[in-house]
């Protein structure tokens, strides 16, 4: 139970599971509010903790977004390494690729939601690093559009560059219309986002 003590976290707040009710109280309450509306007590009373037990494994709010960022980019920059690493067509990794992305933003809408409006809040230096681990997923989605274009079945009239940035303005903006629980569900969403992908990509 939360007391609002700002001391030290007790033996049952340094728990594995408190940190996860942590993130997952903020981004719920991040999504919904916005991070500058929300409060480290309303986050700490939603994750039924002391802030004791917050600053015991987050040094700040700063510390909680940033984890928030992280857990996206982790998990999608792994996953497009696998696609990239993976044999077959190039094409058909591309597909599976850019629908994956859709999807994860889908699955992950409270992230995506957080990730993009709120960005600018974060420190100096730690934005320098959500950047830089943008431009290593953008290079990665671009290298395996490029090797389309070395093998003869993509364009070669547009830069890779423009096509995989294109896409990823498209896919940002899913958190400001896609609503879970309507008639797409976040693999159907996918499919047609990458279908259009390929459909600009393939030669005349």
């Amino acid at each position: 139970m939360n007391t609002g003590d700002d001391g030290p976290a007790g033996a049952g707040e340094r728990s594995p599971g408190v940190p996860e009710r942590l993130l997952a109280a903020a981004t719920r309450l991040f999504a919904e509010r916005g991070y500058e509306r929300t409060s480290v007590q309303e986050v700490v009373d939603a994750a039924g903790v002391t802030k004791g037990a917050m600053y015991h494994y987050y040094a700040s709010k700063d510390d909680l977004l940033y984890a928030i960022y992280q857990r996206l980019l982790t998990l999608q920059a792994r996953r497009l390494a696998d696609f990239a690493a993976a044999e077959g067509p190039i094409a058909d990794r591309v597909r599976a690729a850019a629908a994956d992305l859709v999807h994860t933003t889908v699955d992950n809408l409270d992230d995506a939601v957080i990730f993009f409006r709120s960005m600018h809040t974060l420190s100096a230096d730690r934005q320098a690093a959500v950047r830089k681990e943008r431009r290593r997923y953008h290079e990665c989605f671009r290298g395996m559009i490029e090797e389309g274009q070395r093998a003869g079945v993509f364009r070669a009239d547009v830069p890779a560059d423009v096509a995989a940035t294109q896409y990823f303005g498209a896919v940002h903006h899913i958190g400001r219309w896609y609503h879970p629980g309507g008639e797409l569900s976040g693999p159907a969403l996918g499919a047609y986002f990458a279908d259009l992908l390929l459909a600009g990509l393939r030669p005349d």
